[in-house]
């Protein structure tokens, strides 16, 4: 069971995720989201079997990786990527715009990472979190939405151009500052012009209360509040964007010069006119905290119609690539302790060009000219495009700081003795080109400590990162399957790779050998003990066959009576309990934690109570 927020829980609801889409998480510390996601992935799927979709969960923060990393393990799947790159700069790993020979000679199924689905649950300010959060009423400040707000665009346009066309993606925050929220998605809408439209979702979850986005708002700067752009004196313009208000237009855009932005509707005050945005920001949702005992939330579903426009994407791409987004130091501390993504320095060593820039007490300061200026970033582009064209090699080859490099398992020696020894058929589930291993030197199957399998879906996008560079900076992939055994517990003719408990319940139903069948009392009593000489066991049938098995890693079922303990292999269901162990020259080992022992014998008395009720129950239904 994993706790969570119910309103947290909102936003995977309207992302509409089916067994096989490929779904990324920009943003995903500390990993209830991904959690949900990876649920519905393998809601459809079979025991033993695995859905063909998968889930990219990346956030910026190491140490938030590790924590997402954590969350998740306890899903045991296969289908799971967890990467640690800049949101804003996420690879799409496209061969088209690679020149690497590898990629030539070996072609991949898929040549461009791109996502039917993208969760973009972005930084933010955090207000809508006051109510568990009572701390950040100290800290609040209207300059923590207005840094983060260029961030949090260029956040949500880089999951757009990550986006397929015919995707759909979410825009979240768990703030209530328009800045943040409707701003934001005005923006997206404004760049993307008839390629994004925002989805009207007003009939999805009736019982879930709602109220519809804001159309009209003010922007408050420590010059004070203000209705229009026009009105931002230029001394402030470094810290409040156009982009932040309704209309997304300067005052030279209010008095005409060709600008291709929406027309708007104006509201007469006393003071100057209230703009009001014509873009159907309606059917964007805020969650109020006391419509339904929530926290607050902003949530907008966005449609991909078609491809960006050319000027668009080229723009992302460069902008993504090489451009950096600061935040001001005091609003980056009070920011760490609310948002669900912490925004840290590029890493030391990646490459990058940074366009010109200052940082003002509010966030980004744009060029004298705008930061804005489509004309001087497609010149940019065209450079830098000009420029990567000469590269025969991509950047970022190396090995991340940190981090092991990702290799698969190609060992034929090791993968042929652990199919040998279980008994596992390519055929109902494959190991060659599904085995990875983080070790540096595999040179020698000698060196291989853990091996983790992947899906065919993150097989694949391996192999792509492979092919232009490695450009994903891989924290997590696959589930851990098999661990080596010291050598003192192996002998020639043993497997020296025991089996996860990780990965026991995935790869189980595909075994055929090394299985052992035991009832509730055995079961129980080999839990206690942690190790039963072949003798001991209540059921003799069950030592005599824990005999015969080839010394190394075991499974232990537990079945419900003594018919059962046949030869026959007991059909695997969902509700099956398995655990690993390691069969000695006189005893069974139990290979779990005792941790682990302690939780399962509770969980197994529980189930006996319940076997004794339903039995006394049927008991005294003959009798009446």
């Amino acid at each position: 069971m994993t706790r969570q927020e119910s309103v947290s829980m909102v936003p995977p609801l309207f992302l509409d995720v089916h067994p096989d889409h490929f779904v990324l998480d920009m943003c995903a510390a500390p990993g209830s989201k991904t959690f949900q996601l990876l649920e519905i992935i393998h809601e459809s799927s079979e025991p033993g079997s695995l859905p063909n979709g998968m889930v990219v969960a990346n956030d910026v923060d190491y140490k938030r990786c590790n924590l997402l990393i954590h969350q998740t393990k306890r899903t045991c799947t296969t289908n799971l990527m967890v990467t640690n790159n800049e949101g804003q700069h996420f690879p799409s790993c496209n061969t088209k715009r690679t020149l690497s020979v590898a990629s030539e000679i070996n072609p991949h199924p898929i040549d461009q990472l791109l996502f039917d689905r993208v969760l973009c649950d972005v930084p933010c300010s955090g207000d809508g979190t006051l109510r568990k959060a009572p701390d950040i009423w100290r800290r609040w400040n209207s300059g923590s939405g207005n840094g983060l707000h260029s961030l949090q665009v260029v956040l949500a346009m880089r999951g757009l151009s990550l986006l397929k066309v015919g995707g759909r993606m979410i825009y979240s925050t768990c703030s209530m500052n328009p800045i943040e929220d409707e701003a934001v998605v005005a923006e997206i809408l404004r760049r993307c012009g008839c390629s994004v439209e925002l989805v009207d979702v007003s009939d999805k979850l009736p019982e879930l209360i709602r109220r519809p986005g804001l159309t009209k708002w003010k922007v408050h700067d420590r010059g004070g509040w203000y209705r229009s752009y026009k009105d931002v004196p230029k001394s402030q313009r470094d810290g409040v964007l156009r982009s932040m208000f309704p209309s997304g237009k300067s005052d030279k855009d209010s008095t005409g010069g060709g600008n291709s932005y929406e027309e708007m509707a104006y509201i007469s005050s006393e003071e100057s006119a209230v703009e009001v945005c014509d873009l159907p920001l309606e059917r964007c949702m805020r969650i109020l905290p006391h419509d339904q005992n929530t926290g607050g939330f902003f949530i907008a579903v966005l449609h991909k119609v078609s491809p960006l426009p050319e000027f668009q994407e080229k723009l992302n791409h460069r902008r993504n690539s090489f451009t950096r987004n600061n935040i001001n130091s005091s609003e980056k501390s009070s920011y760490e302790a609310v948002s669900d993504t912490v925004v840290t320095k590029p890493e030391e060593g990646a490459e990058e060009i940074v366009l010109e820039a200052t940082v003002s007490e509010n966030g980004f300061k744009p060029p004298e000219k705008e930061s804005t200026c489509d004309e001087g970033i497609v010149e940019l582009a065209q450079k830098l495009d000009d420029m990567g064209g000469k590269r025969e090699v991509p950047s970022m080859q190396g090995k991340w700081k940190g981090l092991y490099p990702v290799v698969f398992l190609r060992d034929e020696t090791v993968i042929d003795g652990i199919k040998t020894f279980y008994g596992i058929k390519d055929e109902t589930f494959p190991l060659y080109g599904h085995l990875v291993t983080r070790n540096s030197d595999i040179s020698s199957h000698g060196n291989v400590k853990r091996i983790y399998y992947v899906s065919k879906a993150v097989k694949d996008v391996l192999e792509l990162n492979f092919a232009v560079g490695k450009p994903l900076k891989i924290s997590s992939v696959g589930l851990k399957m098999f661990e080596k055994q010291s050598a003192k517990e192996c002998e020639a003719n043993c497997c020296s790779f025991r089996i996860t408990s990780e990965g026991l319940p995935v790869i189980l139903p595909h075994m055929t050998k090394q299985i052992l069948y035991a009832t509730m009392a055995d079961f129980k009593n080999l839990l206690q003990h942690k190790s039963i000489k072949f003798l001991d066991f209540i059921h003799p049938q069950i030592g005599e066959k824990a005999a015969k098995l080839a010394l190394g890693s075991c499974v232990m079922v537990l079945v419900d009576d003594d018919t059962q303990l046949g030869s026959e292999p007991v059909k695997l269901k969902t509700s099956t309990i398995a655990i690993g162990c390691w069969k000695g020259k006189a005893s069974l080992t139990v290979m779990v934690t005792t941790v682990d022992c302690h939780q399962l014998i509770e969980r197994l008395s529980d189930r006996s109570k319940e076997v004794e009720i339903a039995e006394n129950c049927l008991k005294s239904a003959e009798t009446a």
